[in-house]
Parts: C-alpha cells; structure tokens; sequence
C-alpha cells in the first residue's frame, strides 16, 4: 500500500456495528428482497434525492421532489428544480458508477451539477470552507493541493477495499472527501452518493437504502461528528456515528418491508400473478386471465392499486383512455 493512510481506529463500537449490519443485510436480502418490489425502490430513491438536498437546503419538499421526477409542473426556484433533475438523472445511472475512479467522480459531478454550479464536472480552482448554515466549520485545503489530495484518497481505496470492509471504507471515504472538499459545490451531495455506491459494490440492496433520510434526520450530529473528527485529526468517530445511522436505516427498511407486503391487497396479487414481466396486456385479457366480468370492479380493485404502488405502468402514459392502451408489470 501507498504512503497515504488516513487516520482512524477501529473499535470494538465500529465491529459490532458491522457485524449487526451484515446481519440485517442478509436477512432483508434472503427473506424480503427488496430489489423485487419496484415501488418501494422508486419511493425510496425519491427520498434519498429529497433528503441529501434538503441537507444542502434546498426547499422542495418531498411531495414535489416526487413532481419533479414524475414530470409534473412544480411552483418552485428554478435552481432547486434543477437540482432534482440532476440528482434523479444522476441516482438513475447509479448502476455505472466505478466508485474507485475518479474519472467517474467527475463526471457525475457534472451530472449532478448540471446547470448550477459553474465548475461543474472539475475540481475547484478557489478557496472554500464549509458551512452548517452561518457556520464556518472549517477551511478546506488550498485549492492547488486538491488534485493530489484526491489522488491520494483514491489511491488508498483501490488498495485498501480487499483489506478493510465497506461499511468502514466506505466511512472514512465519506468523511475525507468531505475534509478535501474537491468542488466549489455539491461536495455534500457526492459524498454521499459515493458512499452508498461504495457499498452497493459490496451488496447491491444498498442502491435502494434512503442512508441520507437518516443524515437529514440527524444532520446536526452528522456535522458534529465531523466536527469532532477534524479535532482529533481522524475519522473514528464519524464512521461510529456513520455505521450507527446505516445499522438504523435497516430496521427502518425490514419495517417497511413487513408493511408492504401486509398491505399488498389478495387483488393485486392475484393481478401481478398473471402477469409476465415486460409483456403488454389489454384490459380485456386481463379480465379474461382473472375470470372477471365487471370492468369497474377490475379497474377499482386490482388496476388502480397497482398501478399506484408503481407495480403496473401504462405504454401509453399521456393518454390514459387510449385505445390502444396497455399494461405491463414492472
């Protein structure tokens, strides 16, 4: 390995903590499979985006983020508007990042700042501190030592990810890149989505895990413990305070899980059992697959409710009552 290490412990708080995720991790994975309930992945990936900007104080609220990515007219500041768009068009490619090139690190940058931020897709060429709200935490390393600094970081990573685990790796990750603050802007948000795709290499559940909902519910420990990590020059407590937010979310998953699936009327599931994965369907095979008669009963009691927990889409969106409309199950 490289000169550069960064500095941190691992305590026993750190192991017992990855242990207890690996556990939830693999019970959600083999008994819920969270990646087979699209609706859920959507919702959850929606609050992700609203939560990691609603920490860089973006006003949206979650119901208009929701909008904004439906493509619905939201009444809103143009900028935070975009910055949805940026975030969802970038969450959307999530699958192609390479969370150990920096190439890619800009370059999602760029698609995350699009439009916003005028350096966007390159590192900064000014000074920059970070702020929690009027706060000045502290002054981010000159711009000149960035791209070294950045290499460094990258270069610890791509030897360290077969000797330290990724819940930890991706911590410490988290917190240098925050320390580095490679971009005049946006740093906040590519931390974060660098972090979660550092560990969806590791298991892949974690691409639809809302890690920030928990960051923006306790935003103020998340800046003290990077408060604290920059006095004690190493990153031990924010990759406690990380893993004990990660371990939280889980629960917090494995309940709304449960719930979906205590929800999920015998109608939709009925609906969703005829039904192959990327094969359009007129209503009227539908009825016929399910023996049914009454089109309002169909439209009222299997349709319409899988249709809104984004079990079903419509090929023709635009025009519901088209008849050359069809459905199929996602």
């Amino acid at each position: 390995m490289g000169d550069y290490k960064p500095p941190f412990t691992i305590t026993n708080e750190i192991l017992s903590y990855v242990s207890s995720i690996s556990e939830k991790i693999g019970c959600i994975t083999a008994t819920n499979n969270l990646e087979a309930k699209p609706h859920l992945r959507k919702n959850n990936r929606i609050r992700s985006i609203h939560s990691s900007l609603k920490i860089e104080a973006n006003s949206l609220s979650l119901g208009q983020v929701r909008d904004v990515i439906n493509g619905k007219t939201v009444l809103g500041g143009q900028k935070e508007i975009q910055e949805v768009k940026n975030a969802y068009a970038a969450y959307e490619r999530f699958s192609e990042i390479d969370p150990y090139s920096i190439k890619d690190l800009k370059r999602f940058h760029g698609i995350m700042t699009k439009y916003v931020v005028e350096e966007s897709g390159d590192f900064r060429r000014g000074e920059e501190g970070v702020f929690n709200g009027d706060q000045c935490i502290f002054m981010a390393p000159p711009a000149r030592l960035v791209p070294q600094l950045m290499e460094d970081l990258f270069t610890w990573m791509k030897e360290a990810r077969n000797s330290v685990h990724p819940l930890i790796l991706g911590s410490v990750f988290h917190y240098e890149f925050l320390f580095i603050h490679p971009f005049s802007d946006g740093n906040g948000r590519m931390a974060r989505l660098w972090h979660t795709a550092i560990l969806a290499k590791w298991k892949s559940i974690f691409a639809y895990i809302p890690i920030e909902s928990r960051i923006e519910k306790f935003q103020e420990e998340y800046y003290d413990a990077i408060a604290r990590c920059h006095g004690d020059g190493a990153s031990t407590i924010f990759i406690e305070f990380m893993l004990s937010q990660i371990d939280k979310i889980l629960d917090d998953t494995s309940v709304q899980i449960r719930e979906d699936q205590e929800q999920l009327s015998e109608y939709v599931t009925k609906l969703l059992g005829v039904m192959e994965y990327d094969i359009p369907y007129t209503c009227k095979a539908l009825m016929e697959k399910l023996e049914l008669k009454s089109r309002e009963g169909f439209r009222r009691n299997y349709l319409c409710p899988a249709m809104e927990r984004n079990l079903i889409r419509m090929t023709i969106p635009d025009k519901p009552n088209s008849r050359n409309q069809r459905y199929v199950k996602t």
